[in-house]
């Protein structure tokens, strides 16, 4: 049981002021958990502390054996800009940056592999629409297309099943059990218990500071 990531007491926050403190605790490799607590309790800036885009203030996190292109993040879709100017092919594909860098220009074979990521979501025949025409689950669905197009070894996900249908949830849940599957590591924010219950063998529940993490049998109790 190979920790992937090992947060030492961990404090993050904005303008030093405190959203995580004194976190210590870690994920093994290939694990599948969820993030609960309540609202302000520090569960999307633990994500975006993991992405390295907020610096701790103190201790540290730790990623065992991760380049930054093994680490997939999904946003809140309220991070999103709907109204930019993309279409969906084009969304997709820039879950290959990585391979394309800044310049862009897919050869056939990577065109081919977007092409599979938008019908592995179910969005076939929408490639050249503009995103901010799409519903709420069309929405995940091309973010999720994009994740499986980085092809992380980490994917840490802010909320990815809210707001959407009970079928694009469905789908999605698919995806992310394919992903543990493969034995890839996946930490997900969610606020549903009974979807957590469901599909989520670990839970880690924060309330600013840790309140249990471990087997979600063991977690979500009375």
């Amino acid at each position: 049981m190979t920790p992937a990531i090992a947060f030492r007491n961990l404090t993050l926050g904005y303008d030093r002021l405190p959203a995580v403190q004194n976190l210590e605790t870690q994920i093994v490799e290939g694990s599948l958990t969820a993030v609960v607590g309540p609202n302000g309790a520090g569960k999307s800036t633990l994500l975006k502390g993991m992405t390295g885009s907020l610096v701790p203030l103190e201790g540290q996190i730790k990623i065992s054996g991760f380049r930054s292109k093994d680490i997939a993040y999904l946003p809140q879709q309220s991070e999103i800009d709907r109204t930019f100017p993309i279409t969906v092919f084009d969304l997709v594909a820039m879950g290959l940056w990585h391979e394309i860098g800044s310049f862009w220009g897919l050869n056939r074979a990577q065109r081919l592999r977007a092409e599979k990521a938008i019908a592995a979501v179910g969005l076939t025949g929408l490639e050249d629409r503009p995103i901010g025409s799409l519903s709420g689950g069309q929405t995940q669905r091309v973010l999720f297309a994009r994740l499986l197009l980085q092809d992380a070894r980490l994917f840490l996900l802010d909320e990815p099943f809210t707001a959407i249908d009970a079928r694009t949830m469905a789908d999605l849940i698919e995806v992310v059990r394919n992903w543990h599957s493969e034995g890839r590591t996946v930490l997900a924010v969610l606020h549903d218990h009974e979807t957590v219950n469901t599909y989520f063998p670990q839970t880690l529940m924060l309330a600013r500071e840790m309140v249990a993490h471990g087997p979600t049998e063991q977690v979500l109790t009375s």
